[in-house]
């Protein structure tokens, strides 16, 4: 018996001792009527819903009782791991081996017990396999892997040279070495190069000082997060919360599990924690959170926890990539949590201090993230905040910071609406107009530049250097927040619910996949943003996507017996991804909202809650809400039937004229709400397989020519120059003369018409049109014995030092100008942290533009990178370029603000 069948026998087996338990202890608390459990409420080739149970496979979860199930589901994750091995060597946690797409390979054909070793591996020199894995090979769990990797030749680099040359040109300084690690494809080893140094196990030793380092990976090992419980049982109190019933006990079931969960993720404190693994608020996590019910049933923990992330009157922006704001700025959506707050409470109190912290939020984006030209919001994807998971490779800090995506747009865009609206209830019109036509641009913005007509979606963000483009990847929670919040029209909903693509499992985060990207938000589920997708799907009325999207929550639910923070895309397993918890928050919030704002369709208003119902025809039947606490009301609802119309409803008996419970209403009440049985649209949808696109293109210019490698599986490259596709063609290399500026790009294509993000962009141009200015020779050098910069030194920025730096700079001729700083930021990692630091460049008294220099690695104070790049028009002649501290400056840490800046670099380019 191997040991995935031993799994299968005991889930079963708890399966059956569940069931028989059940004949013993009679059921009180179901629904006077019952559906069929005989018939599948829906099914796929993936897996089936029936009234009481999911099965997938031979796996089963069956509700026994609304306080009961069991599950026979274990992840076969151990059992079906290839031997094929990719993996890579890192030099202080980066990604600085060998290019991108080149990785070293090893196939470990170990029996039952046995172990593998590498050959010696060569630093900087790929080792390929000798022969692919036999098609039905697995590697067994708990397989030991000795990997030895050759430095010698980067240690003699050190001595000679005092630092060791990358593939790409950077520099890594001997006084800068902390160690090489490993990272890779299988399990243990991750391509998560930021967070390497921090994992256990993965760092290379060198016991005896040959040069050779090694390291004993235990592979594919056998872990307990990989296996759920098989049984749940309502243990903790839960009767103070609505409580639901149906003519569905699986749903019942689920719901009464999720209540539980709320009740385990209040702290003692009384704020809500982000999950099981995950303690403590987070903005992004709480406010996504809020939305989806939680507001509903906890109004008062919702307004603490959302409290504790506020800071000098201003939303924290708690994570983020190259630390924190402005890189990140998708902390605005806590504007649309606060907002579910007032709707749900309405008081006044929390109006008027909501409303001051999210004021003082947005005006300092519009000065640091604003982008006049395009109408958006710089900053990285709200939510997808883990930088290769979802920006090509060679995408630094500062280059997300530039970036402009399309559900951080979304929420920017929300966040106006709601200010406009609070200012509307606070009488001042002047305030109510200002934000209403910021949305109204950013409404503009976000139509004209990431629509794509030819595809029925929006593209993930705009990106690149000085010239952006559309990435064409869907990304599912910006799709659904602009039909929610209305930035697509009513034609582009329908469009964007029947286009985007999905899996058999649910909605991609992203769609294709990224290559050689372990599974998170790459290739990766995540409940929340399926609950989002079902109300967006309902919003349009598309049946078929809004049934397939709520059975997509109820399956891994109920087999994994938690709300689980998120699964593998491909195959629906929650083992595998990078990071995962149970009983995550936002994810329990998206079952809640599947009750409240979707089945039941409550909409609360400013002055009203509205309901607007929709019960896809396969639920339909009786369902009862009561105990639902509504300001000063509580409600017992019932509703029958199906459809997203209603028939007729009455409050204590007495028909409403329109579908709303005023805000005034006090004390005990009866609402009854029947369904016209009727949905206009069944709706279609775009079902895709797992698809994962080419590896980036690596470009060089040289002699004349833009060259790259050949991408495996690319059938033809597409050219950028400036941003826009210029050429096709199946040759790797192209004439380019060096003239006026031109940034180029390329794409790879596959036979299936997908596209790798656009590669590096690779500026060509005579030197005559780049000028440098020395920071040291207008600012006092720095005294820090740090390595690389360019001329005698350099010199340091922080809220106590330099804060106004002059330079003078000449125009040769009119035009306009790129303006960016060669920096260093050694305050905190890449991934992580608050540290980011931010400056205002002027041109003369005039604001040119905001300038970031995020962190670039713990201590890392001889990595030099270049800002984000300022346009600037400059006449002939001579001007005065300044980088002030300004107060809108300050970021999220608040005491460290500090940054090295080698050289102001201008290039004119137009």
């Amino acid at each position: 018996m191997t040991k995935y069948s031993y799994i299968q026998t005991i889930g079963m087996a708890a399966l059956m001792t569940a069931t028989a338990c059940k004949t013993q202890q009679p059921d009180t608390s179901t629904t006077a009527t019952a559906a069929s459990t005989d018939k599948a409420i829906w099914q796929s080739g993936a897996y089936a819903v029936y009234p009481d149970r999911v099965v997938q496979g031979d796996h089963v979860a069956k509700a026994l009782s609304p306080t009961e199930i069991t599950s026979s589901y274990q992840s076969p994750a151990n059992e079906f791991q290839s031997p094929e091995i990719m993996l890579k060597f890192s030099i202080n946690s980066k990604d600085n081996e060998m290019p991108p797409g080149m990785d070293h390979q090893f196939v470990c054909l170990a029996e039952e017990g046995g172990s593998c070793e590498t050959p010696v591996i060569k630093f900087g020199q790929q080792l390929k396999a000798t022969a692919p894995a036999p098609a039905k090979a697995f590697l067994p769990p708990n397989t030991p892997l000795t990997v030895r990797l050759d430095m010698r030749e980067v240690l003699a680099a050190f001595q000679k040279d005092g630092f060791y040359t990358a593939y790409n040109g950077s520099k890594v300084y001997k006084d800068d070495f902390k160690g090489v690690y490993i990272a890779g494809n299988s399990s243990p080893l991750s391509w998560d190069f930021d967070n390497l140094a921090s994992r256990e196990g993965m760092e290379l030793k060198d016991p005896d000082g040959d040069g050779i380092y090694e390291v004993t990976l235990n592979m594919n090992a056998h872990r307990e997060e990989k296996f759920t419980a098989s049984h749940w049982k309502l243990s903790l109190p839960i009767a103070r919360y609505p409580q639901y019933k149906s003519d569905y006990v699986l749903t019942d079931a689920l719901y009464n599990m999720t209540l539980e969960e709320v009740v385990k993720n209040i702290e003692a404190d009384s704020t809500f924690r982000t999950g099981k693994e995950w303690a403590g608020v987070w903005t992004r996590d709480i406010s996504y959170s809020l939305i989806l019910g939680l507001a509903a049933i906890e109004p008062e923990i919702a307004r603490k926890s959302l409290m504790r992330k506020v800071k000098n009157k201003r939303i924290i922006q708690d994570t983020g990539t190259g630390g924190a704001y402005p890189v990140s700025t998708d902390r605005i959506v806590w504007a649309t949590a606060a907002w579910e707050i007032y709707t749900v409470t309405g008081d006044q109190n929390w109006l008027r201090e909501s409303y001051e912290i999210i004021r003082n939020s947005v005006e300092d984006d519009l000065l640091n993230a604003f982008d006049q030209k395009t109408n958006l919001m710089r900053g990285e994807s709200s939510f997808l905040d883990w930088r290769e998971q979802t920006y090509p490779k060679w995408m630094q800090p500062a280059d997300i910071y530039a970036s402009q995506n399309l559900g951080t747009n979304a929420v920017h865009y929300q966040a106006n609406i709601i200010l406009s609206k609070m200012a509307d209830l606070l009488e001042d019109k002047q305030a109510a107009d200002r934000y209403s036509q910021l949305a109204a641009q950013l409404k503009k913005g976000i139509n004209d530049k990431l629509w794509q007509e030819e595809k029925g979606y929006y593209g993930q963000y705009l990106y690149g250097r000085n010239y952006l483009s559309l990435s064409p990847r869907s990304e599912a929670l910006g799709e659904a927040l602009t039909v929610l919040f209305g930035i697509a029209d009513d034609a582009k909903a329908q469009k964007i619910v029947a286009s985007t693509p999905v899996y058999e499992f649910g909605i991609p985060s992203i769609f294709p996949q990224i290559p050689n990207i372990p599974p998170y938000h790459n290739n990766g589920i995540w409940p929340f943003v399926q609950a989002y997708w079902t109300l967006a799907a309902a919003k349009t009325g598309n049946e078929l996507a809004t049934v397939e999207s709520l059975n997509a929550l109820y399956r891994p639910a109920a087999l994994f017996l938690t709300n689980k923070e998120n699964f593998v895309a491909s195959n629906g397993d929650y083992a595998g991804t990078q990071v995962n918890s149970d009983r995550q928050l936002w994810s329990v919030a998206g079952y809640l909202g599947m009750t409240y704002k979707l089945l039941f369709g409550m909409d609360f208003q400013a002055d009203k809650l509205v309901f607007q119902p929709f019960v896809p025809e396969s639920y339909k039947g009786n369902r009862q809400l009561t105990n639902f606490r509504y300001r000063n009301a509580i409600l017992d609802i019932e509703m029958q039937g199906f459809g997203n119309k209603i028939s007729s409803i009455t409050l204590d008996g007495q028909p409403l004229e329109v579908a709303a419970i005023p805000a005034s209403l006090s004390g005990n009440h009866k609402v009854m709400i029947v369904l016209a049985n009727e949905i206009s649209n069944k709706g279609k949808q775009n079902k895709v397989a797992h698809h994962v696109s080419p590896v980036v293109p690596t470009v060089t210019f040289a002699n004349g020519k833009l060259s790259w490698q050949p991408v495996e599986g690319a059938v033809n490259y597409t050219v950028l120059k400036n941003g826009k596709a210029t050429q096709q063609t199946t040759e790797t290399g192209i004439a380019v003369q060096a003239g006026d500026f031109a940034e180029y790009q390329v794409i790879a294509t596959d036979a299936a018409g997908y596209g790798s993000f656009a590669s590096e962009p690779v500026a060509v141009y005579a030197a005559a049109l780049e000028q440098v200015y020395e920071a040291e020779k207008v600012a006092k050098p720095a005294k820090q014995p740090y390595k690389g910069f360019t001329g005698k030194g350099f010199v340091e920025l922080s809220k106590k030092v330099n804060t106004t730096v002059n330079f003078k700079v000449t125009a040769p001729e009119t035009g306009m100008y790129a303006i960016d700083f060669r920096y260093a930021n050694g305050n905190g990692p890449i991934n992580t942290d608050n540290k980011a630091a931010i400056r205002t460049l002027k041109k003369g008294t005039e604001l040119a533009g905001t300038i970031v220099l995020p962190q670039r690695g713990i201590g890392e104070w001889s990595d030099w990178g270049y800002t984000n790049k300022v346009w600037v028009r400059l006449e002939k002649g001579i001007h005065q370029l300044s980088l002030t501290f300004e107060p809108a400056n300050e970021n999220m840490n608040g005491e460290i603000n500090q940054a090295m800046i080698d050289h102001l670099r201008l290039i004119r380019v137009q």
